[in-house]
């Protein structure tokens, strides 16, 4: 249970850092304060559930693009919480295409990196206690 609750903490603050550096460094990706918690709630669920549908289809129909699956995926949840979440507005195809990429490449660098930095302080207070 307690993997579960640190996965989903992890899995929320990479979406929102993705997110938030889209915002930052992309002119036609607007992302309100008001509706950043709802739009990173839609976006992460669009994730969750659609990212196994989309690799069980792509490894169906074209497996040569499983590695494409979450920039896929990513578009697709892009798509869900600009639509579903009043606090993001994609405007231009280059945008939706540069954010894709943007929200992609920070969300798996920060999966992979925000376990490492929450487990070294986990670790070390472990064995300071002994």
């Amino acid at each position: 249970m307690v993997r579960l609750l640190i996965r989903t903490v992890i899995f929320l603050g990479s979406a929102a850092l993705g997110l938030g550096v889209a915002s930052l460094v992309l002119d036609g990706f607007t992302l309100t304060w008001q509706g950043f918690l709802v739009t990173v709630l839609v976006f992460a669920a669009a994730q969750t559930i659609l990212s196994p549908f989309i690799v069980k289809l792509t490894a169906r129909n074209a497996p040569a693009f499983l590695g494409g699956v979450g920039l896929v995926s990513t578009f697709v949840a892009l798509l869900v919480a600009s639509v579903v979440a009043n606090g993001l507005v994609i405007t231009g195809w280059q945008t939706w295409i540069l954010a894709t990429l943007v929200v992609w490449l920070v969300t798996a660098v920060a999966t992979v990196t925000l376990p490492l930095l929450f487990l070294r302080k986990a670790v070390q207070k472990r064995s300071d206690r002994k």
